[in-house]
């Protein structure tokens, strides 16, 4: 459970990355500052402004979807503006180079694909696409223009994004290959995530209790700090994932 210097626990997580059977991440809201897209929670965030009991439950926005679709407009937003930071890049280099096998992601905002990984499991759903909610037709958020709120599809239904608001569960699929990973892994990688949102939160300790090493990559200490994760790197990610990428690279891998 050690903190120290930079270099060095950049040092020592290229040595376990490379020394690991199968790697994986879990990220979240943090990973995704850098390009931009504030966190949710915290002073620029939408819960700032949108109470998520208010504006982000599935209830909500089954009862008053004109008034939801106002905070999700500013999201898309910051979405289909965003670009993916060098934390996201060095997340996608690492698959490359054989010593990432997935990414379990959080968020919504699909910088991970946009960087180039390819193995990503959309733990919360994805703001790429809509579908409706009376028939189920999907649609890519780029056939849309989103000037008139709520969008409606052709049969008249109301479009959701395709991301889990509160009271929807976790796309089943993504649940099970998340937790599949979480069991078998030897290393994770938990970047950009304070890890209190059930039930992607429980994916740290599965993984430590399954024999992996959990490092988290953090700003400011989280919940796992001193107690799941071997190793915390209290740093931007996007400092620190691009000098294990160098190093690695220096290491003939």
């Amino acid at each position: 459970m050690h903190q120290g210097d930079l270099q060095a626990q950049a040092r020592e997580l290229a040595r376990w990355l490379k020394d690991s059977k199968m790697s994986v991440a879990l990220t979240g809201a943090g990973i995704s500052v850098d390009s931009g897209i504030p966190a949710f929670r915290g002073a620029q965030g939408l819960w700032e402004r949108y109470d998520p009991m208010e504006y982000a439950t599935i209830e909500a926005f089954r009862a008053n979807p004109a008034k939801v679709w106002a905070m999700l407009k500013e999201m898309d937003e910051l979405i289909v503006s965003a670009k993916p930071n060098p934390a996201h890049i060095a997340l996608a280099e690492l698959e490359r180079m054989g010593k990432l096998s997935m990414v379990i992601t959080q968020n919504v905002d699909g910088l991970h694909q946009a960087a180039g990984n390819t193995n990503v499991v959309e733990f919360h759903g994805s703001g790429r696409s809509l579908s409706c909610i009376d028939c189920g037709r999907s649609y890519q958020r780029q056939e849309l223009t989103l000037k008139e709120l709520p969008p409606k599809c052709i049969c008249g239904g109301i479009l959701k994004p395709d991301v889990v608001l509160f009271g929807e569960p976790i796309p089943e699929r993504a649940a099970m290959q998340a937790l599949a990973a979480a069991g078998s892994c030897s290393l994770m990688l938990v970047v950009g995530t304070s890890a209190v949102v059930a039930p992607a939160s429980y994916l740290p300790s599965m993984a430590r209790q399954g024999g992996a090493k959990v490092v988290e990559i953090n700003t400011e200490p989280t919940g796992l700090t001193g107690s799941v994760a071997h190793m915390s790197i209290l740093a931007s990610a996007s400092e620190v994932l691009p000098m294990v990428v160098q190093l690695l690279k220096e290491s003939g891998e």
